[in-house]
């Protein structure tokens, strides 16, 4: 696991975000190359967690020259800390696969059958899951499970849609046959989706953990609105001064900042930014509700308002080789019913510390001219890339399905304008 030493005293990075990117940042002072764990992979973390939400380029000389999300302001339980396995470059050559998540040799689809049951549970909606294996019951590996595996159980049961995905022994355990299982999300059937090894497994993390589900038939959707994207692209140019809010919450490249060291008169340099409108409708049955509790929202004083979630949304602008050439990060958000369809009375708002949330059939709307609504490709040659926006990317707060939440466009960038066309529905 990755502890870094700040303020004085050792602390641990959280997972979320944590790439082969962070891996090689981590690595790459021992003159090595990384790749990313997950999920304590080593043994849970013994200090508080001093990094969340790490995202790196892959050449940064420290984590601490990474965007993430404040010092010492994390969400995360310890079960999440960030590892890396290190290794020796060889031929010199640097992994082209840094911004890449380490994949596991995975077989095709379970080929074992129908079974599945949830046992322990207070009702027929949750439990630990057990498939039918070789004239047994066994539970399911819990590394690596997600609300995407979770999903696919709660459909696979016709139970409606996976509410919490645990990792956890308090509905009891049994003895684990399956390991290494990997869903979309969208799958409506557990044994449509990719496993490791079935039968005697190998699984890392606590012992007599297994991997649960509770499922609901009420549930947030949120449908992210491709064409408000495509109409409302544009290229600014703006005066670094005009800025200073939006740096705060590291909104702009790396560049900028190391504009901001050097230069006196920083203020006055120009950075150029993709300004776009992200529109997000509550097409579920249930309302789009914050995970953190209202104590700990946090207030930001250029906005004047509270934000609920430190990752709501995430714009990516990928080479064709799929490499991310830039990316715009914003630190946290605040969920408010900006419209709704006829009939539908708004209810959420961020204003005076009200209540913040996604109402169903109203949308959360963030125009292109608020704070942070953007890409900056002050650095990015022209040319044709893909432009990825997602909301709710880490699925920390359950959904319907999430093949609704990321678009995928073409981006043309020149010298004078940016054109996004083509944008295409799916999972972040």
């Amino acid at each position: 696991n990755v502890y870094i030493y700040h303020a004085g005293r050792w602390g641990a990075v959280c997972d979320d975000s944590w790439d082969d990117a962070a891996a090689h940042v981590v690595c790459g002072g021992l003159n090595m190359t990384g790749i990313a764990t997950h999920g304590g992979q080593f043994g849970t973390a013994v200090e508080k967690y001093w990094m969340d939400d790490v995202v790196c380029e892959g050449d940064e000389r420290s984590l601490s020259h990474c965007i993430f999300s404040g010092w010492g302001s994390s969400d995360c339980d310890e079960n999440e800390a960030a590892g890396v396995i290190c290794a020796e470059v060889t031929a010199n050559a640097i992994p082209s696969n840094l911004k890449k998540k380490p994949t596991k040799r995975l077989h095709e689809v379970l080929d074992i059958g129908t079974s599945i049951r949830l046992v322990g549970g207070k009702s027929s909606a949750e439990g630990r899951v057990e498939i039918y294996h070789n004239s047994r019951w066994g539970s399911i590996c819990p590394d690596g499970w997600t609300l995407y595996e979770a999903s696919a159980v709660c459909r696979h049961l016709a139970l409606g849609y996976a509410e919490q995905a645990h990792q956890t022994d308090y509905f009891g355990s049994s003895k684990i046959i399956l390991s290494g299982i990997h869903c979309q999300g969208n799958e409506t059937n557990l044994f449509m989706c990719k496993h490791q090894a079935i039968g005697d497994v190998a699984c890392p993390g606590e012992v007599g953990h297994v991997a649960a589900v509770v499922c609901t038939r009420q549930l947030a959707d949120l449908l992210l609105d491709t064409t408000a994207i495509q109409r409302s692209a544009h290229l600014q140019d703006v005066p670094m001064f005009q800025l200073q809010c939006a740096m705060e919450e590291n909104c702009l490249s790396k560049s900028a900042y190391e504009i901001q060291k050097i230069n006196p008169n920083w203020q006055f340099e120009t950075r150029r930014l993709l300004r776009f409108t992200a529109s997000s409708l509550n097409i579920g049955n249930a309302e789009f509700r914050p995970y953190l509790p209202k104590h700990l929202w946090q207030w930001h004083l250029c906005h004047m308002h509270y934000h609920s979630m430190e990752v709501f949304a995430t714009f990516d602008i990928l080479n064709g080789s799929g490499r991310r050439v830039a990316e715009g990060h914003k630190a946290s958000f605040c969920l408010e019913d900006n419209t709704c369809m006829p009939g539908v009375e708004k209810k959420y708002s961020c204003k005076n510390y009200g209540d913040q949330g996604v109402s169903v059939n109203c949308s959360d709307i963030y125009q292109y001219n608020v704070d942070c609504q953007w890409v900056d490709v002050t650095d990015v040659e022209p040319g044709d890339y893909t432009f990825k926006v997602a909301v709710n990317p880490h699925a920390r707060i359950a959904e319907q399905t999430y093949h609704n939440n990321a678009a995928s466009c073409i981006l043309r960038l020149t010298e004078t304008y940016a054109l996004v066309y083509d944008c295409k529905l799916l999972r972040p």
